[in-house]
């Protein structure tokens, strides 16, 4: 019975383990055998035109406050535009991503929030975004933000 208690305790941490991940919602992913299809198949492999700035200056913040950052782009290319994956370079910062494709000539957004709490002081942030793009196919979308200590 203990053995048996053991088992079943391990398997629940593992499970949780896993669905958490390294820094548990800071990584998004889209799933399915067709996402990782197009990721590699070079024949689906299409053209992104980012329509904002990859490299962003947000200024000053208040320690405790979230920033919203959101990168709008187009698919310029003939077939599906997927977004893979979006992994934020820490814990602080929840990404978010299209979970279909993006058709030709459609526009998306990828967003973030970054949570400043505990983190005073000048703060680079990156997101890695992985696509089905001609050439590059791995993309660094960074912003920078000043957090100032909240007044006492």
């Amino acid at each position: 019975m203990r053995t048996f208690l053991a088992g079943c305790l391990f398997s629940l941490f593992s499970i949780l383990m896993i669905s958490c991940g390294n820094g548990a919602g800071s990584d998004v992913k889209t799933a399915g055998a067709d996402v990782k299809a197009a990721l590699v198949d070079t024949a689906n492999f299409t053209t992104i035109e980012w329509l904002d700035t990859l490299s962003r200056n947000y200024g000053t913040i208040l320690e405790g406050e979230k920033l919203n950052v959101a990168y709008r782009f187009r698919n310029i290319g003939t077939t599906p535009l997927v977004i893979g994956q979006v992994r934020p370079s820490c814990g602080c910062t929840i990404a978010e991503q299209p979970q279909k494709p993006i058709a030709p000539g459609e526009e998306g957004e990828i967003k973030a929030v970054f949570n400043s709490e505990h983190h005073t002081g000048i703060n680079h942030k990156t997101l890695f975004v992985n696509a089905n793009t001609k050439g590059v196919q791995n993309y660094s979308l960074q912003f920078v933000v000043q957090v100032d200590k909240k007044p006492s």
